[in-house]
């Protein structure tokens, strides 16, 4: 069963009374001109009242100073008291127009006046003797301060008018008839500002109509649903019967608008995320590269100096090979020699026994003998050397190319360590850059998915969905295989409608 349908809700603003407007055809009263020359004519008579007044009192204030001793300040008081009552006057109204409003000063003017109809008073004698006098005192000073009263009304209200805080007021002849209600009124109509009287009479009329309305539906008000009693609900908060009944279509219009915030924070956030964790990879990549350059400078003049060692290393070995072999040939050759000549010298003794004239062909063949054993050792060790110097030379040459193979070696392996970290950053800056584009598209979670799977299969697999694994997709973006399915095909519409990988960001 559904609510009655609400009446109308009259468009009149809070805040601006409905007053009659002016027109051509009005009284002669009430036109603009007459209106100035109505202020000008009270503002005249007020000076005037005020010039009387102080006229008036003021040989009566300074002949009660002289009988009370003032002496020549006698003089001076009556200016003092009029003069301070003007002064506040115009305060308090210079306060108000400011909208800073202090009733101290009123009270203190009104207090100074009645204390000057009470002087003037007694200057002319005992008040209980003369009554009718101390009334006539106070006649002026009354009409002043009425006069005073009248232009701080007026005042009060342009201010109120130009802050919109201007209240239409309720009648007294439905203060009379109705008191209650016209109270419920008056409390609603200060508490929530509801500044037209017209107004706030409507949504009264409103919420009466829409009360039986409800009755004619459910046949009881409390039957009916809660929704439907929000305007008599409402009803002492300010509210009309429109605006009663849309409060609960702002509410869900304001949840879906929260929910929609909290979704577009968390998305930002993870996109945020993303993007540290993408800048983060590109700098450990970056400082990788940098460790591994420097690790391979290491090594190469590690290698280079181990090298340079080893080799002066071995050639110092083959010369002292070379010098303790020649010594040892030298050395065996004198021994050879030596025991030549003992033999000699003994068969020289025995063949003198035996023959002597042998003896000198056995010495000659004896020194031939010498002289070529000394000639084999000194070509012998000509040759050592000589084959010293080849393996030295041969050394040195082997270091060489193996210097050279091992310079080659490190510098292939680091040009492919760079081509591969290069690939890297590069990966890793298109993912970034990707990142970026996808923030500023505000893409959703999924969407966000298959454009990662789409560079996948762009730089992975040649830009073949078929060739990326499933199992690959599912490990990458920690979601199952049938959404990695899901996945692959919007990635592989993607790229069918054109997407291609972003140019990586230059810093």
């Amino acid at each position: 069963m559904t609510t009655a349908a609400p009446p109308v809700v009259s468009t009149v603003p809070r805040s601006v009374p409905t007053t009659a407007p002016v027109v051509s055809g009005a009284r002669w009263w009430r036109r603009p001109d007459a209106m100035r020359l109505l202020g000008w004519v009270a503002i005249g008579g007020g000076a005037a009242l005020a010039g009387i007044g102080f006229s008036g009192s003021y040989s009566a204030l300074a002949k009660l100073g002289s009988e009370h001793g003032f002496g020549w300040f006698a003089g001076v008081f009556p200016i003092g008291v009029d003069v301070g009552i003007v002064v506040l006057l115009t305060l308090d109204l210079f306060l108000i127009r400011h909208r800073a409003p202090w009733p101290v000063l009123r009270l203190l003017a009104h207090t100074f006046t009645l204390a000057t109809i009470v002087f003037n008073a007694a200057a002319a004698g005992p008040i209980r003797k003369d009554p009718v006098g101390a009334a006539m005192h106070a006649v002026v000073p009354l009409m002043f301060i009425a006069a005073v009263e009248a232009g701080r009304r007026l005042v009060v209200r342009a201010a109120r008018i130009a802050d919109g805080k201007t209240v239409d007021r309720i009648p007294l002849h439905r203060w009379i008839l109705a008191p209650w209600p016209t109270w419920l009124l008056y409390r609603r109509m200060r508490l929530w500002s509801i500044a037209s009287y017209a107004t706030a009479v409507e949504w009264e009329q409103e919420r009466t109509v829409y009360r039986v309305m409800l009755i004619r539906e459910y046949g009881d008000v409390d039957k009916a649903p809660q929704e439907a009693l929000l305007p008599l609900t409402m009803a002492q908060y300010g509210l009309s019967v429109d605006e009663a009944l849309a409060l609960p279509a702002r509410a869900e219009e304001a949840a879906a608008k929260r929910r929609e915030r909290a979704e577009e924070d968390r998305v930002e956030a993870e996109a945020r995320a993303e993007k540290r964790e993408a800048l983060a990879q590109i700098e450990q990549l970056r400082t990788a590269a940098e460790v591994e350059r420097a690790r391979a400078e290491a090594d190469a003049l590690t290698g280079a100096a181990k090298a340079a060692a080893e080799g002066r290393t071995a050639q110092a070995r083959i010369e002292a090979q070379a010098g303790a072999q020649a010594a040892q040939r030298s050395a065996e050759a004198a021994e050879h020699a030596a025991s030549a000549e003992a033999g000699a010298l003994q068969s020289a003794t025995a063949a003198a026994a035996l023959r002597k004239a042998e003896e000198d062909k056995a010495a000659a063949l004896e020194t031939r003998r010498r002289n070529a054993e000394t000639e084999k050792t000194a070509a012998e060790t000509e040759a050592a050397a000589v084959e010293a110097r080849a393996r030295i030379t041969a050394a040195k040459a082997k270091e060489a190319a193996e210097e050279k193979a091992r310079a080659v070696d490190a510098a292939a392996a680091e040009e492919a360590h760079k081509r591969a970290v290069e690939t890297r950053a590069r990966a890793a800056e298109i993912e970034l850059a990707a990142l970026e584009m996808e923030d500023r598209a505000k893409l959703k979670p999924s969407e966000r998915d298959a454009r990662r799977v789409a560079r996948m299969i762009l730089t992975d697999a040649a830009g073949d969905p078929e060739s990326l694994a499933l199992k690959t997709i599912s490990d990458a973006l920690g979601i199952s295989l049938s959404i990695a399915s899901d996945r692959r095909k919007d990635a592989a519409a993607l790229i069918t409608g054109g997407y291609a990988l972003p140019a990586p960001t230059t810093s």
